[in-house]
């Protein structure tokens, strides 16, 4: 481990597929040596210690939360977006670790970072640039991000891809899957692979930059009469299938509006649910990465930037279809409907709907009450979330009618909840009635 000029940490991420195997290796070992030592603690107290109890210790916790930042890449990437999608429903010391991961990135050494762009751009790339700062404006999951200076003035961000993300996705997606196993997060029963293969496409398409900066220019076109949202400008000429150049555009993180007026608060969440709308319904194509860092806000247009587009992917008009029955189901207020085509679209299984019924329908009536209130909608008022979750904990218990929901679905769901987390953090208060209204409609905008 060493420290780069920023007094930022940063360690040489293990590129190839058995020195990654290795690293995922010696996690299992410190687990379970720590799992034997406390075990044996217990033991000798008196306990009966549970499995699940003996794995998710807070040493092992750092253990895991420590390696995963290290290996960074799809395990990485794994462990941000359960904590984000599922953080309030896993065991606490799961949550913490994957917790500690979204928060924990660690940055190449710079040989490291020289040897990658040597390979992408050659002996000599630093005379492409007027300026190139060694020192990360960010660091991510698959990729590191510089500003540089060209010799005609012109600013970039360039995003670094860590060196060998795409050749160890598959193998890491893998692991994580076994750790959440091991965990006794998911049933043994629950048949992930059509899951894990999309899981492990999706990542290879974010770990191609090639892609992700066409997927960006699309964005750019789609949006560009909409002076609301802000899309970088790609540069071609330094963008490799590793390194992705553009423009850089200044504003403040999107977290940052929890201190700004309510009124500010509330315009950048309802442009950030427009948007949603718009992949949705309009555009057929999706960022369905809902990662905080993937916004800025400019405060002084009141423009929303966006940035990272890997995540990018088609809505299929069945899955858009889906989503049109739904709202338009609650906003008839119809209960019953809403329960019926959370079924036949998969949000819900017909298993736990048949075993838990009325449980579903306390949590569809906890959901309309909330949204059927007068006024924009209070993403801060939080109160029907614990009743959520205590009605929700039955459906969870009963591990054999866990299912997995068609992925396409799992894809857009999690930039919706995304964005309501988003939502939730500022406090923000949205017309989400008027906006749903207006999308299924064809009607917009409503926040312009």
């Amino acid at each position: 481990m060493s420290r780069d000029n920023g007094d930022r940490l940063s360690r040489s991420i293990p590129r190839g597929r058995l020195s990654r195997l290795g690293h995922f290796g010696r996690l299992a070992g410190g687990v379970a040596g720590g799992m034997a030592a406390e075990g044996a603690r217990r033991l000798a107290a008196g306990e009966r210690p549970r499995l699940g109890d003996l794995l998710l210790t807070p040493a092992n916790a750092k253990r895991v939360a420590d390696r995963l930042s290290h290996l960074r890449g799809a395990a990485l990437k794994l462990g941000q977006m359960i904590s984000m999608d599922a953080g309030d429903f896993l065991p606490p010391e799961l949550a913490t670790i994957l917790a500690t991961v979204r928060n924990q990135a660690y940055r190449m050494p710079p040989q490291q970072l020289d040897g990658v762009l040597k390979r992408e751009w050659g002996a000599n790339w630093r005379q492409r640039f007027k300026r190139f700062d060694a020192t990360p404006m960010a660091a991510a999951s698959i990729g590191q991000v510089h500003r540089a200076e060209l010799p005609d003035g012109r600013i970039l961000a360039i995003k670094v891809q860590y060196p060998g993300v795409r050749a160890s996705i598959n193998a890491d997606v893998d692991n994580v899957a076994t750790l959440l196993r091991l965990s006794n997060v998911l049933p043994a029963t629950l048949d992930l692979s059509a899951l894990l293969d999309e899981a492990k496409r999706q990542l290879a398409d974010e770990a191609d930059y090639l892609r992700e900066g066409e997927q960006m220019r699309a964005y750019g076109e789609r949006l560009r009469d909409d002076a609301r949202y802000v899309v970088p400008t790609l540069h071609p000429e330094l963008t490799t299938p590793e390194v992705l150049a553009m423009e850089f555009v200044g504003g403040q993180p999107i977290e940052a509006l929890v201190d700004a007026p309510q009124d500010e608060r509330d315009l950048a969440t309802a442009m950030l649910i427009e948007l949603v709308l718009r992949e949705l319904f309009e555009f057929g194509v999706m960022q369905t990465d809902p990662n905080f860092a993937n916004y800025r806000w400019q405060p002084e247009s009141g423009a929303l930037v966006l940035l990272d587009f890997g995540a990018t992917r088609d809505v299929p008009p069945r899955t858009a279809a889906s989503y049109r029955a739904l709202i338009a189901a609650g906003l008839a207020h119809d209960r019953d409907r809403i329960r019926d085509i959370a079924v036949e679209t998969g949000f819900l299984g017909a298993g736990a709907v048949a075993a838990h019924r009325a449980t579903v329908d306390r949590i569809i009536a906890a959901v309309d009450d909330t949204l059927g209130r007068p006024g924009p909608f209070d993403f801060g008022d939080r109160a029907f979330v614990p009743v959520i979750r205590d009605e929700a904990s039955a459906l969870l218990g009963d591990r054999a009618t866990w299912h997995v929901p068609n992925v396409e679905t799992l894809f857009v769901q999690r930039k919706v909840s995304g964005t309501a987390l988003l939502g939730a953090r500022l406090k923000a208060r949205v017309d989400i009635v008027g906006l749903a209204s207006a999308a299924i409609a064809d009607v917009r905008p409503l926040t312009q």
